[in-house]
């Protein structure tokens, strides 16, 4: 079966884009949207980028950049994580085992 798609007008610089996406993806295409949107007009208002393809190549690397810092910062975290729990469970294990020594 597949999905029900609809078509979705979004503003981009002023222009406005039609993308077709799937019903449940709406929301999730607009917050995107609006987020390129926002990120274009800064590059754009600082002045220090002309050109719209040059300001869609620097948003797009600011975007990129972003996307792997928060990619670094989700591995940290899952290896601290991973640590954290490997030191719970040792500490459980060594109750566990210090119980069963004591029912002996």
């Amino acid at each position: 079966m597949k999905a029900e798609t609809v078509t979705v007008a979004v503003q981009i610089l002023g222009k406005e884009y039609r993308v077709a996406c799937e019903v449940h993806e709406r929301d999730a295409l607009l917050a995107s949207a609006h987020y390129l949107n926002d990120k274009l007009r800064e590059i754009r208002d600082s002045g220090k980028v002309i050109g719209l393809e040059r300001t869609a190549v620097m948003a797009a690397l600011n975007m990129a950049n972003e996307l792997l810092e928060q990619r670094t910062r989700k591995e940290d975290y899952m290896l601290t994580m991973g640590t954290k729990v490997r030191a719970l469970q040792d500490k459980i294990e060594a109750a566990l085992t210090k119980g069963r020594q004591m029912e002996i």
